[in-house]
């Protein structure tokens, strides 16, 4: 497991919002929702599209590939065509900073 790192203000994120950042040359996307913000692999199960470029949905992610959609909480793949889920890493704000940790593969 990685350290925390800093990605971007708290105000650089609208509520609900989504900005995609490259982390320990990882791309990931950082959604904030319902008031709290969380991390995803920037990369559809399916193809491996660009989840960041999706349309947000309260809690669900849809891929623009083929409309895949997955739980921003869990990662969960929600609808077909994916059937995996996509990997979740934890956030965590300090200050006006959010910070991502990345999860093992």
């Amino acid at each position: 497991m990685t350290q925390f790192v800093a990605v971007c203000k708290i105000d650089d994120i609208p509520d609900p919002g989504k900005a995609s950042f490259e982390v320990d040359d990882r791309f990931v996307v950082v959604i904030r929702a319902g008031g709290a913000f969380y991390c995803l692999d920037d990369v559809c199960t399916h193809d491996g599209g660009p989840l960041g470029d999706g349309e947000l949905c309260g809690f669900s992610i849809a891929c623009p590939r083929h409309g895949a959609e997955f739980d921003i909480r869990t990662g969960a793949a929600l609808t077909m065509p994916a059937t995996e889920p996509t990997l979740v890493h934890e956030t965590r704000i300090d200050g006006d900073q959010v910070f991502v940790r990345l999860q093992a593969e």
